[in-house]
């Protein structure tokens, strides 16, 4: 047991997340805005090889397993169709009732919104 617990520690897994406060703050000041009707992405260059991406969901679009569950759709969604290219940072934020919509919706909404970002 205590080998399978060191592996999974030591284990190399490259880690897209942002997760610092002011690594939010700073994206959402100085980033682009690309809009859908359901979503914005705010797009940074990063200094770095590999991308960044965080997920914010405001508290107004509803309870946190409704939250949770959208959250989750929209990680799988960028993970499959690998949506973010190497050297930015990005913000996906939901708004406007997204947490309403199916995955289809979701998942149309998210690859026009980072069309919008590629073609600038």
């Amino acid at each position: 047991m205590e080998e399978k617990n060191y592996q999974l520690k030591n284990k190399e897994r490259q880690d897209h997340r942002l997760k610092k406060n002011r690594q939010f703050s700073y994206i959402f000041r100085k980033g682009e805005r690309f809009s859908t009707r359901n979503f914005n992405l705010f797009i940074i260059d990063s200094k770095y090889k590999n991308y960044k991406i965080g997920y914010s969901i405001s508290k107004k679009e509803g309870k946190a397993n409704k939250r949770n569950l959208l959250k989750r759709r929209m990680k799988e969604i960028v993970r499959i169709n690998r949506l973010p290219s190497n050297n930015h940072n990005y913000i996906l934020q939901a708004k406007n009732s997204a947490t309403e919509l199916d995955y289809k919706e979701i998942e149309n909404q998210l690859i026009k919104v980072f069309e919008k970002a590629k073609l600038k």
